[in-house]
């Protein structure tokens, strides 16, 4: 297949790109699964702009250095920061019901959510990602120039090194894609491609993330040559609904925005009941994502508790349901009622704030190849991120990508190879791809969780290597299927992970480690670089 640009993903960054370049290009949109079976569409809380004149860029700039413990790029976050209400301008524009309140200069309704000082959260109810992800949706659906490619699995990146071409720097000449209902992999050669990935959340046990996130760009580009940066911050959103019949539903960080309050369970005895957060840190429940995680980790470890209860019941009932519908409803399902109960909580990893290293068009070390959204690190998350923050950086990246991609001449097609299945048989036995899967999973949760040591990153450190052994043997003799794909690329996320905590002798932000509980009063990156690139020089830096 022949197209001007392929796009990996199908979130909010993923198909802005697609409706920015459509007006002028021949578009792919590449999902592994349905479209709308991404992360983007899960996202509860809202998007972060400054939207009010009570507000400012400055306010909101200076919440997220603060969130993000020292480690933002100042200049990326004031850039992304000041392009807000473009984009969010650019969303309504495209028909997504934000929820109205004719009482605000701008005549939506705006709350607040943990880390900021000022309302400046926009949202549909609770369920702004799907309110966005269906309005846009409809949008590529019935575009002529987009074409969707749903149930496809991007495999890997045909480079010129890959094809050993001298061509420098090093270029993206496009991709090799499995359609999933068929087992037929197919050839896709384009000028430009777009990784919009996603995270990596479901290389732990316990996750928000959909089945979906399982860290394919960044495992794509790391073995195409690309950098990669701060893996070592993986954000444990506090706040994930514990129940055994509830898989991965978020209480969105919103309820605690408004006022919900985090007390222990009735299991704690005579301190059942009791707040326990004021005792943690002076902004209580509105501190960052990262406090309020470690805050409930120790209570939970100190008292043996499986869960600590989050109150909002003390608000009016109709307050609840027209403000939190979505968790209200599934609360009832489940048999709590949140308007009289509170909501038995644990956390659970969120958000993967290191990512591919790109510049501020979405640039990566390769040329041609392009990062946006979760999957990319542009330095606005630094060691914590905002809340809210990750869709405004969605949608702001994806028009520059799209822009610069629009400035681009056109590109001399080369031959690529088709896909060389000759010498693999189908797999004897998928019992070892499932055994593989659960025990990444389980030892990251163990070793690399909310408090690390450095004999516990070692020991994850020396799993992944066995690991890693065994699914590259079985990745070179067997015919691939999305399982293996997906654990191929979990298993190499989580060695970036591993690497990058091993590498951080501090604490800081979401990493932190009991060996090195002290900040550094220097606050550097951690930038890992593919060993087979060390001689080949960054894309992005010749262009600076």
């Amino acid at each position: 297949m022949k197209f001007d640009v392929a796009i990996v993903g199908s979130g909010l960054a993923g198909l802005s790109v697609a409706l920015h370049l459509a007006h002028t290009r021949q578009v792919v949109v590449i999902s592994k699964r349905a479209l709308r079976d991404g992360a983007s569409d899960w996202a509860q809380g809202g998007i972060a702009a400054v939207l009010d004149s009570h507000d400012s860029h400055d306010q909101h700039v200076a919440d997220t250095l603060v969130a993000g413990a020292g480690l933002c790029d100042e200049t990326a976050t004031r850039h992304i920061v000041e392009q807000g209400r473009e984009a969010i301008e650019w969303l309504i524009a495209q028909g997504v019901p934000f929820t109205r309140d004719d009482q605000t200069e701008l005549g939506f309704h705006l709350t607040r959510e943990g880390g900021h000082s000022q309302r400046r959260i926009i949202h549909a109810a609770d369920a702004t990602g799907h309110a966005v992800q269906l309005t846009l949706e409809e949008q590529v659906r019935k575009h002529p120039n987009i074409t969707l490619l749903e149930h496809h699995f991007a495999i890997d990146l045909v480079t010129t090194d890959k094809l050993g071409l001298t061509e420098s720097p090093p270029r993206c000449l496009g991709l090799y894609v499995q359609d999933v209902s068929t087992g037929q992999v197919i050839t896709i050669d384009v000028d430009q491609t777009v990784l919009a990935t996603g995270g990596a959340g479901k290389v732990y046990l316990y996750t928000t993330n959909p089945d979906t996130a399982t860290g394919d760009g960044i495992a794509m580009a790391w073995r195409a040559g690309c950098r990669v940066a701060n893996m070592e911050f993986i954000q444990f959103h506090p706040t994930c609904l514990y129940h055994p019949y509830a898989k991965s539903f978020l209480i969105t960080e919103a309820v605690r925005g408004e006022g919900g309050l985090l007390k222990l369970p009735e299991t704690a005895g005579q301190a059942a009941g009791q707040r326990f957060m004021p005792s943690h840190d002076e902004r209580a429940e509105l501190a960052p994502r990262d406090v309020v995680a470690r805050a409930i980790d120790f209570e939970m470890k100190k008292r043996g508790l499986d869960y600590v209860d989050l109150d909002i019941s003390h608000k009016p009932p109709e307050f609840l349901k027209s403000h939190f519908p979505t968790i209200y409803a599934r609360c009832l399902e489940l048999g709590i009622d949140i308007t009289r109960q509170a909501i038995p909580i644990v956390p659970a990893t969120h958000y993967t704030c290191g990512g591919i290293v790109t510049d501020l068009a979405g640039r990566t070390d390769l040329q041609g190849l392009y990062a946006v959204g979760e999957t990319a690190y542009t330095g606005l998350h630094g060691a914590n991120r905002l809340a809210s923050n990750s869709l405004l950086e969605c949608v702001v990246l994806g028009r520059a990508a799209a822009m610069h991609i629009a400035d681009q001449p056109k590109v001399s097609s080369l031959s690529l190879p088709a896909w060389d299945e000759s010498r693999v048989t189908n797999a004897d036995e998928e019992v070892v791809i499932t055994q593989n899967w659960d025990e990444l999973r389980r030892f990251m949760w163990s070793f690399v969780g909310i408090v690390r040591t450095t004999k516990r990153l070692e020991r994850a450190q020396h799993r992944i290597g066995l690991l890693k052994e065994e699914i590259d043997e079985y990745y070179a003799n067997f015919r691939i299927t999305r399982d293996l794909l997906e654990l191929r690329n979990l298993v190499e996320v989580a060695s970036l992970i591993v690497g990058s905590a091993l590498s951080r002798r501090e604490s800081r932000g979401l990493h932190y480690s009991l060996d090195y509980p002290e900040t550094l009063p220097k606050a550097l990156p951690t930038v890992l670089t593919p060993a087979r690139r060390s001689a080949v020089r960054a894309y992005i830096q010749r262009e600076q």
